[in-house]
């Protein structure tokens, strides 16, 4: 803003939440000024503590004049809210390297309200800290599992004695354990004589046959002449066990000894006391050592385990447990824990270790005869350690389940389908509550109970401007008043106004437009109307009300719906009988415009186009959609001279008007927000999953070279959040509250009706049947077919994902689930809304995750249920985008300069000029410039057919049941491998298949419908390959100067690789067993902006003991929350490198963002001229956020949209990442000019 003239100017003004206003100020003015101004006019601003005003990222300084700053064409400020940090606070990020600064400090610290917001803030961030409850409650849970392995073990060992009494004459002319530990006990430092040496090895190698407790024969030998192996019999006495085997019995009957004499000697039992006489025994070419102990604990972890701490050992009294520790600490007294003081008599140390040996030997002998006879004779002959190993894992997991079942039925601290209620009396939503917080709910899970009020409903008189006509068909279908919005939009729609419908949902809005458009069409017989829906269900549904409100009305009045499902005779007959054209944006862009002198009767007589559910129109989606509906204007005016009226519908949205503005490119439209609808009270109820402990396993290499061992541990964390989910499901069909449970994902929603059904089998078997899941894949019919008996009362509740958020009538729902959160706080509430309608009350139930993001509302509700509703952006100024439907404008009909610039804006002539570079569009040169026509000349037949406006993949794989011979499911490509591949178990309507096989060729998948226990879950990576990403210069901007950032550009490969799969059982997300898979990669390219990271910021955050990979996450992330200060996307148009949890392989040093859409959709190439602005304004960000722990708050470096539920972050570490590459940035260009701060 340069005008010095004294007159005033207008500037736009914005939140971080998207909220708008233009203020009025003088250019003489001062950024104070504005910021005064605008308190009294911005409510973000007003509400704020204090606040600083940014253009491009750069803060504006208070004393500066407006007319100081260049404010161009499209540019607004932004207000950025901050609270002002405690001295103390200054002084620590002052010595952590990151820059403060002061400005009107003494002004500020005078304002009441800022020190009032400082202290709430100072008090919520002390919720931060773990509660001392739970510690105790986990710690108590920590002694019960101890015990309880302790009478286990105790079970198992009384066994195997009893069976070993029946052993008679065994094992005659060895050594016995007695002798060998009279033997040992001589030298007490550990140190043997040969003589003693020889006894030691003769006692190994005569306990080296793995033999049968029971028998005393060889159990490999037992094994083979089971499974039909002809025996010599002249070796019919020999040991058949392989070397492997005997080394391990060898190695666990010198160190079962060894360990007794160590409890006699009152030493530790540790891996130095054992290594040195393990070593002494080379001498005599026996050569056990910690390795085969550590294989000793992974075969057999119930008789002899590896631990790391003292701790552990002390509370596994019945197993031989070795602690891992030095040699020095092992032999000095004093290291001893207090209880090892009291001496052991030798009678009861010699009855541990023998019942050690019998243990150990009946459970090896198990898993080995169990392997044996499951997998043959081929197994017997090539048996190795790597298949015990396996198969031990498995049924240790198995037999683990069992005991925790058995255990976790017996008290409430489990994740099992305990069964809480078998009652089937109806209850109310608010008796729900109270009948949850007393059964299922009562160890804690409800954290928080917000209380919606309801609200009166506002009726007015049917408008007079209605004939006579529509009076008796809306009293036919029980209308006789309106709601006072309902009115309202109708009497601005028949005045020929554009309108938008912003009301909440179930608030009657399809009326707002159906009774405009029936009133018009009744009257004229020439009159048309379109109607676009975002999905063929919406339009499905539409179209039974319609027909219900409109029979009965003029037989001409053809209503029909044109979407991919239509056959061609309907096309033909819709194209030259219909009035009333149900569609949307997709069928708009591909079939209608391209050829819309078909459609010429319809776009002739358009009165009213119809655009509901506007709120899905954003993002690149909402980009295509826009230049989609302007297409269809400028068609309507340049070649029909028809301009017809819009009619828009939406959810709850913080800027209505503006969107649906930008969506059509309207120059006005009136706003109905005031909602006149009743609604009854609605109860949202936070849910967490309760603490229990867990059992990891976690593969490990215990030196370069060696395998991987798999190590098991114990810990603390919360109880499966899809199955509580689905216990609440249970619970509300069971009372008789229909219900709808959100799930994220398909395969949630198939493991959550999964589940439930299980519940109800044991519960409420007659209800089995009457909970389905709803979800995309599913065959057409059986979609409707579930919408049909949802809203006819048949089913009782469903598991679906977002596919049911729009405004689909499913009838009367008393209660809706979400499992997570979905995305925004619009979808939840826009979810939330599906339950309550007719005047009824509500429950609502968020069930969260683990993860950082759920577990921060969980601790701080406020900020979910005070928080401010998202904002709804598109940007049809998208170059990449824009130059697209341009190609389609051209071709429908030519482009004009002079004509087309009001639908397409002022980009219009720079992406014709680009179109005509690359022989997409042609002129005639004789003509005036300005009154040139563009028309289309590009090697595309239909240059639409090659615009994909949401990504939607041609390429799919059909999941068929190979006994019924029957299509189960179409799944597209990008999706097909996390659900289908030989082995997984592939779900459907709560039944489970296991694929069979996977034919790539013919894209099918062959499964069989089986009875298991367990599901399937991939391992994958997912890689982003920047091609020609090693030029490491400047890229230089359009007018010829070099950017002043060495972030680049360029295209990028994103590879999704499968190299694995998980199966885990059902009941308690245990993993039973890892397979490798070998499936082709799925790839794409797009687009990609990026900045290397300075190695030597790389080792000062290692040398920190920070997470690097932890802290490049967090940066990403930083950026991605500032992105839309800079350009208008959504959150998901561009995405960041989210680390894996379970990846260890090496990252780039790099921050990068990147468009995750085929293609790119010129995102990422926007932000590039922006990326040291933007690096700056997360900088900020991060050192203004006062949140306490290494993964941050949803408000600095967690994102809604991470693919790794925001794992693996470090705020700390990306902050010392951001500011090293600031740094580095402004000291390669320090010469080229200012500084780019205030």
């Amino acid at each position: 803003m340069d005008d010095r003239s004294g007159h005033e100017g207008e500037i736009e003004v914005r939140s971080l939440m998207g909220d708008s206003i233009r203020v009025s100020i003088e250019p003489s003015k001062t950024v104070q000024d504005l910021k005064l101004r605008l308190r009294q006019c911005f409510s973000p601003a007003a509400s704020s503590p204090d606040f600083h005003l940014f253009l491009k990222g750069v803060k504006l300084d208070l004393t500066s004049e407006i007319s100081s700053y260049t404010i161009g064409f499209g540019e607004f400020l932004v207000v950025v809210p901050f609270v002002k940090k405690d001295r103390q606070h200054r002084h620590r990020v002052e010595a952590s390297g990151t820059a403060s600064k002061d400005s009107d400090h003494d002004e500020r610290s005078r304002n009441e309200l800022a020190e009032s917001a400082w202290r709430d803030l100072m008090q919520d961030l002390s919720c931060f800290q773990d509660m001392p409850g739970h510690e105790n409650q986990a710690e108590a849970k920590l002694k019960s599992k101890n015990s309880e392995n302790e009478n286990a073990c105790d079970r198992i060992t009384s066994s195997r004695i009893t069976k070993q009494k029946k052993v008679l004459n065994k094992d005659k002319g060895r050594h016995s354990c007695d002798d060998l530990l009279s033997i040992l006990q001589i030298s007490s430092d550990g140190m043997f004589d040969e003589q003693n040496l020889k006894k030691i090895v003769e006692f190994m190698d005569s306990s080296s046959c793995l033999s049968d407790p029971v028998t005393g024969s060889c159990v490999m030998r037992e094994a083979d002449s089971l499974v039909g192996c002809e025996l010599d019999s002249c070796k019919s006495s020999l040991c058949l066990c392989p070397l492997w085997l005997k080394e391990l019995m060898r190695t666990f009957s010198f160190v079962n000894v060894y360990s007794a004499c160590l409890q006699l000697w009152q030493k530790q039992i540790t891996t130095a006391a054992v290594k040195e006489p393990l070593e002494q025994l080379h001498k005599f070419c026996s050569h056990p050592g910690i390795v085969d102990l550590e294989l000793l604990s992974q075969v057999c972890p119930q008789v002899i385990l590896i631990v790391e701490k003292e701790v552990e050992a002390a509370k596994l009294h019945n197993a031989l447990v070795i602690t891992k520790s030095s040699a020095v600490k092992n032999y000095q007294r004093d290291d001893l824990p207090r209880e090892a003081g009291k001496r052991l008599s030798r009678p009861k140390v010699v009855s541990s270790m023998k019942k050690r040996e019998t243990s150990f030997r009946a459970i090896l002998s198990e898993s080995a005869k169990s392997l044996m006879l499951k997998n043959g004779s081929e197994t017997v002959e090539s048996f190795s350690l790597e298949d015990l190993m396996v198969f031990v894992k498995t049924e240790d997991f198995e037999s683990e389940v069992k005991r925790e079942r058995r255990r976790y039925s017996a008290s409430s601290s489990s994740h099992s389908y305990e069964v809480h209620c078998h009652e089937t009396n109806s209850l109310l939503p608010e008796e729900m509550v109270g009948h949850l917080k007393s059964n299922l709910g009562s160890r804690g899970q409800v954290v928080h109970i917000e209380e919606v009020s309801g609200r009166s409903a506002k009726y007015v008189e049917i408008p007079s401007q209605l004939s006579e006509n529509i009076k008796f068909a809306l009293d036919r279908v029980g209308i006789t008043r309106l709601y006072s919005h309902q009115a309202k939009s109708i009497q601005a729609s028949l005045a020929g106004k554009n309108v938008i419908v912003a009301t909440m949902t179930s608030s009657g809005k399809s009326l707002c437009y159906n009774v405009p458009v029936l009133e018009i069409l009744s009257h004229d017989p020439l009159a048309c109307a379109l109607y676009l829906f975002p999905t063929k269900a919406l339009a499905q549904d539409q179209m039974r009300a319609l027909l219900s409100i409109s029979n009965g009305l003029d037989d001409s009045l053809n209503i029909g719906i044109y979407d991919g499902d239509t056959s061609q005779e309907d096309r033909l007959w819709l194209r030259d009988n219909a009035r009333l054209l149900i569609t949307n944006p997709d069928m708009l862009h591909v079939s209608i415009l391209p050829f819309h002198g078909q459609f010429r009767r319809i776009l002739s007589n358009l009165r009213f186009i119809v655009i509901d559910e506007a709120h899905s129109y954003k993002g690149t989606f909402g980009c295509h959609a826009a230049l989609i509906f302007r297409r269809l204007r400028r068609i309507c005016s340049h070649v029909y001279s028809s301009g017809p009226s819009f009619i828009f519908s939406t959810a709850t949205s913080a800027n209505p008007q503006e969107h649906a503005m930008e969506l059509a490119n309207l120059p006005s439209i009136e706003l109905i927000e005031n909602d006149g609808s009743p609604s009854a009270l609605k109860l949202f109820m936070l849910w967490n999953p309760p603490l229990c402990l867990k059992t990891v396993w976690k593969r490990m290499k215990t030196s370069l070279g060696a395998k991987k061992s798999v190590n098991k541990d114990v810990v603390a964390g919360r109880s499966s959040p899809i199955l509580e989910v689905s216990q609440i499901f249970a619970e509300m069909v069971q009372h008789g509250l229909r219900c709808i449970a959100f799930c994220k994902t398909r395969k949630l929603c198939e493991l959550v009706l999964c589940y439930t059904r299980e519940i109800l089998h044991d519960s409420a078997p007659h209800l089995v049947n009457k909970v389905y899941s709803y979800r995309g894949g599913y065959v057409a019919e059986d979609r409707r077919r579930i919408e049909s008996d949802l809203f006819n009362g048949n089913i009782c509740g469903v598991a679906a994902t977002n596919a049911l958020e729009l405004g689909i009538d499913v009838g009367e729902i008393d209660v809706t689930l979400h499992l997570g959160f979905p995305g925004s706080i619009a979808s939840l509430w826009q979810q939330a809304g599906r339950s309550g309608r007719r005047e009824k009350s509500s429950l609502s139930i968020y069930v969260a995750f683990e993860g950082p993001l759920d577990q921060y509302f969980m601790k701080f509700p406020h900020k979910l249920f005070r928080g401010s509703i998202e904002c709804c952006h598109v940007d049809p100024n998208n170059d990449q985008v824009l130059q697209q439907h341009l190609s389609c404008a051209a071709l429908e009909h030519p482009l004009s300069l002079l004509h087309d610039d009001k639908y397409f804006g002022l980009g219009l002539e720079s992406a014709i000029m680009k179109l005509k570079s690359k022989g997409h569009l042609s002129t005639d040169p004789s003509r005036d410039y300005a009154a040139r026509m563009w028309t289309y000349i590009g090697q595309e037949r239909s240059p639409s057919s090659a615009i994909s406006i949401r990504a939607i993949e041609t390429v799919r794989y059909k999941v068929i049941d190979k006994i019924n011979n029957e299509v189960l499911e179409e799944i597209e490509e990008s999706k097909a491998f996390f659900q289908v591949y030989d082995g997984a178990v592939y779900m459907n309507q709560g039944k489970t298949y296991l694929v069979k096989h996977l034919d790539l060729s013919s894209k099918v998948a062959w499964c069989q419908q089986a009875d298991l226990k367990y599901y399937t879950k991939t391992r994958d990576y997912t890689d982003i390959h920047v091609i020609g990403g090693d030029i490491a210069y400047p890229a230089r901007m359009a007018n010829g100067e070099f950017a002043k950032t060495n972030a680049q550009t360029h295209i990028c490969k994103v590879t999704t690789t499968w190299f694995g799969f998980r199966r885990i059982w059902r009941r308690s997300n245990q993993v039973l067993d890892t397979v490798e898979l070998s499936l082709p990669d799925y790839t794409y390219e797009s687009q990609a902006v990026w900045i290397r990271v300075p190695q030597s910021v790389k080792t000062v955050v290692e040398t920190s003991h920070y997470s690097f990979r932890g802290g490049l996450h967090a940066a990403g992330h930083a950026l991605l929350n500032v992105v839309p200060l800079f350009v208008i996307c959504n959150q998901s148009d561009i995405a960041s490198e989210c680390a894996n949890p379970h990846d260890n392989r090496y990252v780039p040093e790099r921050i990068l963002l990147y468009d995750p859409h085929p293609g790119g959709t010129g995102i990422s190439r926007k932000v590039q001229p922006h990326f040291l602005e933007m690096l700056t304004a997360a900088l900020e960000l991060l050192s203004s956020c006062h949140c306490s722990g290494d993964a941050g708050c949803p408000n600095c470096v967690q994102n809604i949209s991470c693919n790794e539920y925001n794992e693996v972050l470090h705020k700390d570490a990306a902050l010392m990442i951001i500011k090293g590459v600031v740094d580095a940035e402004r000291s390669n260009f320090k010469n080229d000019g200012p500084s780019l701060t205030a």
